[in-house]
């Protein structure tokens, strides 16, 4: 679980990374542009939390780490290029996936009451980005509904290949 939880915060690290280069860069939305850097500092934070137990609990970090670096940038900056809405698109997408990843979680961890307790957090957190995505328009964005299919398939994809590698 760590494993893949620390894979999904550093992949959204990258996607809002990859969203703040171009949406920053275009002088777009400064409200929506100041959301996605509240959420990246938040998701920072929760990155950091995972750092910490990899080292700590001796777990091996994916494989595929170079591989979310490259994909999560691309995904964040290729949405950002369709506009802001898009770009939340992406956001929603990811987080509602993400929080029904955490759900299942917290289900099974009734045994590790640390990671129980992060989890639900992250999920709390994880939940408003989507909300606050959705109120910056994501459910607006061209293609809306095919847009958001494909990226909470890649992101179940990404989930099941970290679980793995």
């Amino acid at each position: 679980m760590i494993r893949v939880d620390h894979a999904g915060e550093y992949g959204a690290m990258r996607i809002y990374q990859g969203q703040l280069a171009v949406l920053e860069g275009r002088g777009r939305d400064k409200k929506a542009v100041a959301a996605i850097r509240r959420m990246a500092e938040q998701e920072s934070r929760h990155l950091d939390r995972f750092d910490a137990l990899v080292n700590r609990r001796k777990v091996r970090p994916t494989a595929l780490s170079p591989v979310w670096q490259v994909a999560g940038f691309a995904l964040g900056a290729g949405t950002a290029l369709l506009g802001t809405r898009a770009a939340m698109a992406c956001t929603a997408a990811v987080e509602e996936v993400i929080d029904e990843h955490y759900a299942r979680q917290i289900e099974r961890l009734d045994g590790d009451p640390e990671l129980k307790e992060a989890v639900a957090e992250f999920r709390e957190d994880e939940i408003a980005h989507r909300d606050e995505a959705i109120a910056h328009g994501a459910e607006e964005a061209p293609a809306y509904r095919l847009l958001s299919e494909t990226i909470k398939a890649g992101c179940r994809l990404a989930i099941r290949l970290s679980e793995k590698i």
